[in-house]
C-alpha cells in the first residue's frame, strides 16, 4: 500500500516524510541514485511501509520547482537573510539568487536582519529601487518579526543566505519551540558557524511553512543554475522595462549601441552594482554550451 506525504526533513540519508496520520522515517529506493534524482525536503511523496514500520520512498511526485542549494522544493518564495555587519553580504550574492528564484518563478523576498547593529542602508536601498520586497528584522531585539511573518503567511518559504546572518535565530523569533540550534559568530573570522547542518521543514501555522538550511560563505557553492544567456536579462527587475527597446534585436546589453539598458544605466534609472552583477553572471552563463547538452 503506497501512502502519500510530504518529506519535512533530511538528515544522514534518512527522510522523514509527514503523512495525514504519522511521521515516517524512510530510505530511498537505489533507483534515485541511479537517475541521478534525490529526494528533496518539500518533496511529495509516494512511499511504502513494512510491517514493522520501516519506510521507503517509492516515487517524488511532480514537482513546481526546486533548487541545489537550499536543497529544498516546491517552494513559493525564497527569503534571502543579509547583514550589513558580522557577516557583510555581497551584493552579487543577493542578485545571483534573484536569477536563480525568477528562472523557477519563485518569489524573493529580502530580509536585512541585524538591523540593531547596522542599517545596512547601501543594501536596503539598491533592491528597493531594483523592485524587491525587502524588509529589516533583528533576531536581537525583535524589530520586523511581525511583518516577516505576515510575508510568510500561507506560503512555503526557504531562509538562505550566508552563515551567520541570523537565519536559525529568525526562525527561533518564529517559532520559539523550533529551538534551531544556533552560534555566536566568529569575530575575528567575520562570518559565522554552520549551526544549521541539515534542512527541515517547520510548520508555524497550518498553511505557513519555512524551511531551515545550511549556510554558506558567498563564492565556495556554485549556484547558477544553467540559464541560457540570452535570457538572462529577463531575469532582473530592474531591466524589464527597458528589454525591447534596443537598437538591435539581439542586444547582449553589454555596451552595444543603441542599448536601451546601457542608456538606463548611464541615466541612473538602473543601479551601477546591478549591471556590474549581471555583466557577471552573463559571463557565467556564457561559459555553458547548451548546443553539447543537446547532443548527449
Amino acid at each position: 500500500m503506497m501512502i502519500e506525504g510530504r518529506i519535512v526533513k533530511a538528515l544522514s540519508g534518512f527522510y522523514y516524510v509527514q503523512t495525514e496520520h504519522t511521521l515516517l522515517s524512510c530510505k530511498a529506493r537505489g533507483k534515485f541514485r541511479l537517475d541521478g534524482t534525490s529526494p528533496l525536503v518539500g518533496d511529495q511523496v509516494l512511499c511504502s511501509s513494512d510491517a514493522e514500520g520501516v519506510g521507503r520512498v517509492e516515487e517524488i511526485l511532480p514537482r513546481r520547482n526546486w533548487f541545489i542549494r537550499p536543497a529544498v522544493a516546491n517552494i513559493d518564495q525564497l527569503v534571502f537573510i543579509a547583514a550589513g555587519v558580522n557577516p557583510v553580504t555581497d551584493p552579487f550574492l543577493i542578485d545571483r539568487v534573484s536569477v536563480i528564484a525568477a528562472q523557477a518563478q519563485c518569489e524573493l523576498l529580502i530580509c536585512v536582519n541585524k538591523s540593531d547593529l547596522s542599517a545596512a542602508n547601501e543594501l536596503f536601498d539598491v533592491f528597493s529601487a531594483a523592485g524587491f520586497s525587502v524588509i529589516r528584522t533583528s533576531a536581537e531585539t525583535g524589530e520586523g518579526i511581525e511583518e516577516l511573518f505576515e510575508r510568510l503567511r500561507g506560503k512555503t518559504s526557504s531562509f538562505t543566505g550566508n552563515s551567520g546572518v541570523g537565519k536559525s535565530s529568525l526562525l527561533n523569533r518564529l517559532l520559539p519551540s523550533a529551538a534551531a540550534e544556533t552560534a555566536a559568530v566568529s569575530e575575528k573570522l567575520g562570518r559565522g558557524k554552520h549551526t544549521t547542518r541539515h534542512v527541515e521543514l517547520y510548520a508555524l501555522d497550518d498553511c505557513t511553512f519555512i524551511a531551515d538550511t545550511p549556510g554558506y560563505a558567498s563564492f565556495e557553492i556554485e549556484m547558477m543554475t544553467a540559464i541560457p544567456k540570452e535570457e538572462l536579462a529577463g531575469h532582473f527587475l530592474d531591466f524589464q522595462p527597458y528589454l525591447g527597446q534596443c537598437r538591435f534585436h539581439d542586444c547582449a546589453h553589454l555596451r552595444e549601441p543603441g542599448c536601451a539598458i546601457s542608456e538606463a544605466l548611464r541615466n541612473g534609472e538602473i543601479q551601477a552594482s546591478r549591471y556590474r552583477s549581471y555583466v557577471r553572471l552573463y559571463e557565467l552563463c556564457a561559459q555553458h554550451k547548451f548546443w553539447e547538452n543537446k547532443k548527449k
